[in-house]
């Protein structure tokens, strides 16, 4: 590759890793190109991408941007996966797909906030519920107290209108 592509590789990349909030490295050993082919529809559908890149383009644009040195991870065959939307359903994506094929790819690390995580944490954010779920959780959460409020107020309501009936029933039979 001569140095204008070179330089227009690392640029494409640099401008790829300024607009993704999330970057995960993987490593796709063993990967066929058609199940590559199948990760990179899968990634599209939740927001996110996966491209292939050779380590030491990539290392020249990680350098380029204020993100931490991630090139002690920039060994061997390396998949950067941008995540464009959510975090949380880029790992997911990610995550899946490798159960479902042997393990692989496997998370290097990821960058999320300019900050290092490691394939631990990775994996532990793929299993968080997604978004839908923890909203429709949160609305839960929040809907219980105002339910039990509205239960608790029906039943003074009762208890009044039993009270004002005796009170009423009691008069009839007094006058």
């Amino acid at each position: 590759m001569d140095r204008t592509k070179k330089e227009g590789s690392v640029a494409t990349l640099r401008d790829r890793i300024a607009k993704a909030p999330v970057v995960y490295l993987t490593d796709f050993t063993g990967l066929s190109v058609a199940r590559m082919t199948q990760l990179r529809r899968t990634l599209k559908a939740s927001g996110a991408e996966f491209v292939v890149v050779k380590n030491r383009i990539a290392k020249r644009a990680f350098a380029e941007t204020d993100l931490p040195d991630v090139s002690g991870s920039l060994l061997g065959p390396t998949g950067v996966v941008f995540g464009y939307e959510d975090a949380v359903a880029a790992a997911k994506a990610v995550s899946d797909f490798a159960k479902e094929n042997d393990k692989k790819p496997t998370f290097k690390l990821g960058v999320l906030d300019n900050k290092i995580l490691l394939p631990e944490q990775v994996n532990a954010l793929a299993m968080l519920p997604s978004r839908e779920v923890l909203y429709a959780q949160l609305a839960g959460v929040m809907e219980a107290p105002m339910s039990m409020m509205a239960t608790a107020l029906e039943g003074k309501i009762q208890e009044m209108a039993g009270l004002v009936d005796a009170l009423k029933a009691e008069r009839e039979q007094a006058g």
